[in-house]
């Protein structure tokens, strides 16, 4: 679903994102305080349609949002980045089933998100796109590494600064060395702090 129809402008991750907040009220704490953090582009892809159905479908506008933590995320078009994450997430598959997945989503990423774009954008909004103007107002913290070969440190500064332009309470955090998706791995106590220290700040700035 992320790396071949949701990149190519199929909005298949809208049913589990659905779901996701289903469970929410099956576990019967729709009534209480909810942090989402949010995990490379994948989960952005989930959470862009997340944010889509908290604002316009009830009940879940009444669902108790206190903000967002961002962990190597979110980036714009990068295909050098996507075909390093398709094969990490593929490195345990047949090895030319492998091949044949990185270079069919290389050839229809080229056609589709490079050479056709100012067509596809009009069909399909880009995820990136879709957050740089998302309706939630509460806050969010992006964490991302200079370091980081799949997410590109710049796009996720660009998103911070645009989102607080919108008025959005923002921090975000360079972590300078560390890995995709391994901010905590390598400064555990570090990354642990900030998220707490967040979450506090979020629950004691919510409106009682």
């Amino acid at each position: 679903m992320v790396f071949f129809s949701e990149s190519f402008g199929i909005p298949s991750l809208r049913t589990p994102a659905r779901r996701l907040l289903e469970l929410l009220f099956d576990h019967s704490i729709d009534n209480r305080p909810v942090l989402f953090h949010v995990f490379s582009n994948g989960g952005v892809m989930l959470y862009r349609y997340i944010l889509e159905v908290l604002h316009t479908q009830q009940p879940f506008k009444n669902l108790k949002v206190m903000g967002t933590i961002f962990d190597s995320a979110p980036g714009r078009r990068n295909l050098r980045g996507s075909l390093r994450a398709l094969a990490t997430v593929l490195v345990s598959t047949n090895v030319l089933l492998k091949y044949f997945l990185v270079f069919a989503f290389a050839t229809a990423a080229v056609v589709l998100r490079i050479l056709l774009y100012p067509l596809t954008r009009f069909i399909h909004e880009s995820h990136y796109d879709a957050l740089l103007k998302a309706p939630s107002r509460w806050p969010e913290l992006y964490l991302y590494s200079q370091a980081d070969a799949i997410i590109s440190a710049r796009e996720v500064k660009r998103m911070a600064d645009a989102r607080q332009r919108l008025g959005v309470s923002v921090r975000a955090v360079d972590f300078s060395d560390s890995a995709h998706v391994s901010h905590m791995r390598a400064y555990p106590t570090y990354y642990s702090n900030l998220c707490m220290t967040f979450l506090s700040d979020c629950v004691a700035g919510s409106p009682r």
